[in-house]
């Protein structure tokens, strides 16, 4: 199998991983809190990873590439998982999946910032198409939703658009889970001593779906997800593979539908398919 090929493998494997994150999400904020969650997956995730760098005996990363590392673990260890579980504590992983259709573009967007391309008019018309859709959906959904959710869904697509661009940038460097193991050590210390002063007065309350939420964030959302992830933009292109993340929002409806019971409109549908295919088309038109 040459590289391309598994490298689409692997990417598709991380995006079918990160579609169970919301759903995983909302499960876990039911027991605890979002922010002893964001720690507690971090800090476990951390430790993870820094078996697997010790017994790989992975030489440290140079100074100049801490910065962006520290962006990294801001944006995907900290920032997306903890904003995401404060929507989820307003809002339905559904309704939350149709933000995640603006995923794909907010990477792109921080691609070229970082990148220094020069996208043609068509791509920023996709773009501001996409965004005035989820906009108009958000406004649309303010008798059953939550206008506090919406914004920190937007806000968690922002950070973790730059997460993704500065990790895929980092990977060609460092290695695909090295990036995000590296992220995930750096933000370890803090992780756990706030994991520590947050930690629950009980955990007897607490039930078994909040607990399987965990458990999957912490392992797979948090680092396997990632290790496949970056892996497969580093093999196959962060261009091209990056396109797999047009299939992240039906598999989390999928799961949100199956496993949490939730309602999935043919609103929530029609709009997901319109971000998606104003994505495909900023995607098309980003160089």
């Amino acid at each position: 199998m040459d590289k391309t090929a598994s490298g689409w493998i692997s990417g598709f494997l991380g995006i079918l991983i990160f579609s169970g994150s919301l759903p995983a999400t909302r499960a876990a904020v039911t027991g605890f809190d979002p922010v002893f969650l964001t720690v507690a997956r971090a800090t476990i995730a951390g430790a993870l990873a820094l078996i697997l760098l010790l017994a790989f005996r992975e030489k440290r990363p140079a100074s100049v590439d801490l910065i962006s590392l520290a962006v990294v673990a801001l944006g995907v260890v900290i920032g997306f998982p903890l904003l995401t579980a404060f929507a989820l504590q307003h809002i339905t992983s559904a309704h939350s999946t149709v933000f995640i259709g603006l995923l794909p573009l907010s990477t792109a967007i921080f691609g070229v910032l970082r990148g220094g391309e020069r996208p043609r008019p068509v791509f920023w018309l996709f773009s501001c198409l996409g965004s005035a859709l989820v906009a108009g959906f958000a406004l649309s959904q303010a008798s059953s939703a939550s206008s506090v959710g919406d914004l920190l869904m937007l806000a968690a697509i922002t950070v973790c658009g730059l997460g993704y661009a500065e990790g895929a940038r980092l990977s060609r460097k460092l290695g695909g889970w090295q990036v995000i193991s590296w992220a995930l050590v750096l933000s370890l210390p803090v992780m756990l001593a706030i994991a520590l002063l947050f930690l629950p007065a009980s955990f007897s309350q607490i039930s078994g779906p909040a607990w399987i939420g965990l458990g999957y964030v912490s392992l797979f959302s948090m680092l396997i997800g990632f290790i496949f992830w970056y892996r497969g933009l580093a093999l196959g292109g962060i261009a091209a593979v990056g396109q797999l993340q047009l299939l992240q929002p039906f598999f989390s409806l999928v799961l949100a539908a199956t496993l949490l019971h939730e309602s999935v409109s043919g609103v929530m549908i029609a709009v997901t398919l319109a971000v998606v295919a104003c994505v495909a088309g900023a995607k098309k038109f980003a160089k």
